[in-house]
């Protein structure tokens, strides 16, 4: 049982969920040579020579011909019938490898032809053809709204088939698409989460917001609770693990108790939000069926996990969607999400199995390129606990652009993205837990690619990351940042003369900005930094985190030298549109 699963493997024994006998995942089949000890499809123990274990997504092949792939979605993944409009997200996007052929020409026959610049098109119920928008979007345009009205379709429990037709002006040229639409009667005794296909985020009602969906990034630990039935243990977990509300905000719940512990009822309470864990229950339908709902009607809900690190176990490719497809069904208020760990086997098989993709990228204090097994560990052969990672703080930001540029080159729809921050060691993988400065690095390079949530692995632990992650919580998911955060996602900032581990992000909403800057080196820079913005900006409003003195001057952001693996948010005042 390699990389993170060893020691998930080890902590797990202690929650496994009591009565159904449940057990961890096992190596499956998929890849080369399944009889022997692999992980990510790589052979890691000694005695076995190295092989290319397959699985790789790389770019499609390419002709040089340009393509119009056109694709959409609901803005969000859920509608309920207290709504009365609703809307798709439209992309026209020119490819070099997915969607039908395109040239820059359109004509009826009997006229000249005349550029080809907008895809007219209408989004219709399959069932009886009813067209819910009829409109036009320019051609390679990408991310457009279109909004609709809810009062001609009932509410059910299983998503409308939709489709899209579009056509060139003078309808010589044809495209497709397929999708579904999921518009739901209300629950308001129990909650419902909104997956926002457009930005990333998450949107989450309950009782408490007074059934208003609220923006919620999902901040907290993959954590255990002693199992006591009393109320008072359970409330005084709560109170401790978010810092009586002023911290963490969400927990993925290792259970080692029964599903009907009163301590979902005091998250319930006290508005801590949970994921709950089915990834010993998630391969035998039968108990993740009884488990969803016993569970699914817990205010505090707002989504369930299934499989941990299914690639690198190379669980066959369709044990995860079946699970995700019976949740769908039982609970189709709640989102799915699974944990990768590897760095590119066959992500798209994986990756269908989940609404939300979580990666555990764990770097700090490996030894990168030969493992506790015996072995090298390259891109062919072994397990180092970071797959193909460098053993730096950079690996969470790459592996997230990874996971983004895979979801191109197969023509996916991007799906929502959380972190998985390393907050432990040992097991002869991991030599020290990362300390304080690279734990908050290491998030705000993910925030920097687009990642909206965040659970380390695990709960209880180091107190003093706890503390790390509780004060950066508290920041992140409230306003302003997280709002900056979840509704939009963020554009690099080009950093010329700084050395490369110095990563830079920004997001604008409206007359504000926020800007991200991550010196992810171990050395101090010296000296006046300054980095030029994208927007005329008036003023710093904010220097919400990071603890630097931040300035505007000369309309760029400067500081008076950055610390070696430090973070900084900055909200800026911008400009009024002239």
């Amino acid at each position: 049982m390699p990389s993170s699963s060893l020691l998930r493997g080890a902590f797990a024994a202690a929650t496994l969920y009591a009565g159904l006998g449940v057990a961890q995942d096992t190596p499956g089949d998929v890849g080369e040579h399944p009889d022997w000890p692999r992980w990510c499809g790589k052979v890691y123990e000694s005695g076995y020579p190295s092989f290319e274990p397959g699985g790789h997504t790389v770019a499609p092949p390419t002709n040089g011909s340009t393509f119009l792939h056109v694709q959409f979605q609901p803005r969000y993944s859920l509608y309920l019938s207290t709504e009365t409009s609703a809307s798709f997200v439209v992309n026209a996007a020119l490819s070099p490898w997915h969607g039908g052929a395109y040239v820059n020409s359109t004509t009826d026959g009997a006229s000249a032809p005349e550029p080809f610049t907008d895809l007219v098109f209408s989004i219709n119920l399959v069932d009886d053809d009813t067209p819910l928008v009829e409109n036009r979007i320019p051609v390679n345009a990408t991310g457009v709204e279109f909004e609709f009205d809810l009062s001609r379709l009932t509410p059910q429990l299983t998503p409308y088939e939709v489709v899209l037709f579009g056509a060139s002006e003078h309808g010589d040229h044809n495209y497709t698409a397929t999708g579904e639409l999921l518009y739901l009667p209300d629950n308001p005794t129990g909650s419902a989460t909104k997956v926002d296909n457009l930005k990333g985020g998450l949107l989450f009602k309950n009782a408490q917001t007074d059934g208003a969906f609220v923006p919620l990034l999902p901040y907290g630990y993959y954590g255990t609770y002693n199992g006591s039935t009393k109320k008072a243990a359970s409330d005084e977990f709560v109170r401790n693990y978010t810092s009586n509300g002023k911290g963490l905000n969400a927990i993925i719940s290792l259970a080692s108790f029964p599903d009907t512990n009163p301590v979902y009822d005091s998250m319930d309470e006290h508005g801590l939000n949970f994921m709950f864990d089915l990834r010993g229950s998630y391969k035998n339908l039968t108990e993740t069926e009884q488990r969803v709902n016993t569970i699914k009607h817990h205010s505090s809900l707002f989504g369930y996990w299934t499989a941990d690190e299914p690639d690198g176990w190379q669980v066959a490719f369709e044990t995860t969607p079946a699970a995700q497809a019976l949740i769908h069904k039982l609970d189709p208020y709640h989102p799915v999400a699974i944990t990768l760990n590897c760095q590119d086997f066959y992500f798209g098989e994986y990756a269908a199995g989940g609404d939300i993709l979580m990666e555990d990228v764990y770097p700090i204090a490996i030894n990168g390129t030969y493992s506790k097994w015996g072995t090298a560990c390259n891109a062919t052969l072994g397990d180092c606990g970071c797959d193909n990672c460098e053993g730096t703080v950079q690996d969470v930001s790459s592996r997230l652009d990874d996971l983004s540029q895979y979801e191109q080159w197969l023509g996916n729809w991007p799906k929502t993205k959380f972190h998985n921050p390393q907050v432990f060691h040992g097991e002869d993988y991991w030599f020290r837990d990362p300390t304080p400065a690279e734990a908050r690095a290491m998030n705000a390079l993910a925030f920097n690619r687009g990642a909206t949530g965040i659970f380390g692995w695990t709960w209880p632990g180091s107190a003093a990351l706890f503390d790390v992650h509780s004060e950066m919580a508290a920041v992140v998911t409230k306003a302003p940042v997280r709002d900056f955060l979840l509704g939009g996602k963020p554009s690099p900032l080009a950093l010329p003369g700084y050395p490369e581990v110095v990563d830079a992000a920004y997001w604008i909403q409206g007359k504000k900005m926020l800007v991200s800057v991550v010196n992810g080196g171990y050395e101090d820079i010296t000296g006046s930094v300054s980095i030029a913005l994208p927007a005329a900006a008036t003023s710093i409003k904010s220097v919400p985190f990071g603890g630097l003195s931040w300035q505007l001057l000369g309309g760029q952001l400067t500081v008076n030298g950055l610390p070696a693996m430090s973070a900084s948010f900055i909200v800026l005042k911008l400009e009024a549109a002239k």
